[in-house]
């Protein structure tokens, strides 16, 4: 495999992310980088991911800049679009564009209207994590993760071959797809999923009494079906507001089949509400168990502790002493949907088997979260 050049315009989680997986992928890569954030760049540098940085680009150091083989776009979509302009005048021969976004269509009409559709291949890697900025990325986040790619049209289909191959020589696994495709799947199983979640915490909210007791007796499952509802306010509302299409009409289907089962149960209607209920866990259990979907899994334990002074933080004093990071902890009072008294949540998933581990050989009784 020839030595490659890839460009990054935006060095966040994402951007970040996959040059480190590329450098430990390719460590003949040459990379460059661009990004505001200047202790990203120098740490990028000390780290000895990115060869060349740049805090901005000049007419100058845009021609190195893009004379890469990829340039990868990973600034927030709206600098994304003035960036790709930007660019566009210092392309050289040979190099492709991509990005990292989320909905592909804004995008790739941009593209089209630039006269870039030779050299263009869409890219949504879908991982994330809460913690942004470089200095949380790792190359790991990649792994075993679908990075879908919405090439053009024009784009040849060897260059195809060739991004293909660079994203599963970084761990992840390309899935080529329809960038209009792209924007209907993603709409049906992570924006609405993240509509639906806002709103259910919503009317909760609002039916809510006085003294909070809805709030206060949540039950996991409903902590569970509403974990995304916490998720970055702006960038739900970007997506929103750039798949509007698709998330509206899916959104109008949910609708009509709530209705549905509401007049299932508004007649006592047995037999459907059976299938109704039946359908969903069958399908449900048919899906694959891995966190490569845009839904980020959840990686936690739950852990009976005695009813006493300094248990809590006897269990964390012995998580920090080992060097597990915990992102919550906290005591479960509704237990209907779930075992254990305590209920931890961390940030990686190989820390619930260094976790379970530990706390086993100390006589705690666990229960893995399935």
């Amino acid at each position: 495999m020839k030595p490659v050049t890839c460009s990054f315009y935006g060095l966040g989680l994402i951007g970040g992310s996959i040059a480190r997986a590329l450098r430990e992928a390719r460590p003949d890569a040459r990379i460059l980088a661009c990004d505001i954030q200047e202790s990203a760049l120098l740490q990028a540098r000390e780290e000895g991911i990115a060869d060349e940085i740049f805090p901005k680009l000049d007419a100058s150091s845009a021609l190195s800049f893009c004379s890469s083989d990829y340039i990868f776009l990973c600034a927030p979509v709206a600098h994304n679009n003035e960036n790709l302009r930007f660019l566009k005048q210092y392309l050289q021969p040979g190099s492709i564009l991509t990005d990292v976004g989320s909905v592909k269509a804004p995008i790739h009409e941009l593209v089209e209207r630039e006269g870039l559709s030779n050299r263009f291949i869409g890219g949504h890697p879908m991982a994330g994590s809460e913690r942004i900025g470089f200095a949380n990325s790792r190359a790991s986040l990649l792994e075993n993760a679908y990075y879908i790619l919405t090439p053009s049209a024009q784009v040849p289909q060897e260059r195809i071959r060739e991004f293909s191959e660079l994203v599963r020589s970084m761990g992840a696994i390309p899935l080529i797809l329809d960038y209009r495709q792209h924007d209907h799947i993603t709409a049906a199983v992570s924006h609405l999923p993240h509509v639906i979640a806002s709103s259910l915490v919503n009317l909760v909210r609002d039916s809510d009494s006085e003294d909070g007791l809805m709030k206060m007796i949540a039950a996991g499952g409903f902590k569970d079906i509403t974990r995304i509802a916490s998720s970055s306010t702006v960038m739900w509302q970007q997506i929103c507001l750039t798949n509007s299409v698709n998330i509206s009409d899916l959104l109008g289907q949910y609708i009509k089949s709530l209705q549905k089962v509401k007049e299932e149960i508004d007649r006592g209607d047995e037999k459907e509400l059976y299938s109704f209920f039946d359908g969903a866990r069958r399908y449900r259990d048919s899906f694959i168990e891995a966190s490569s979907g845009p839904i980020k899994k959840v990686y936690t334990v739950n852990v009976e502790i005695p009813d006493e002074a300094g248990s809590l933080a006897s269990v964390a004093t012995l998580l920090a002493l080992n060097g597990i990071s915990i992102k919550n902890i906290g005591i479960t009072h509704n237990r209907e949907a779930e075992e254990g008294v305590l209920r931890i949540e961390f940030y990686e998933p190989d820390a619930i088997e260094k976790a379970a581990s530990l706390l086993t050989a100390r006589g705690y009784v666990i229960f893995l979260k399935k």
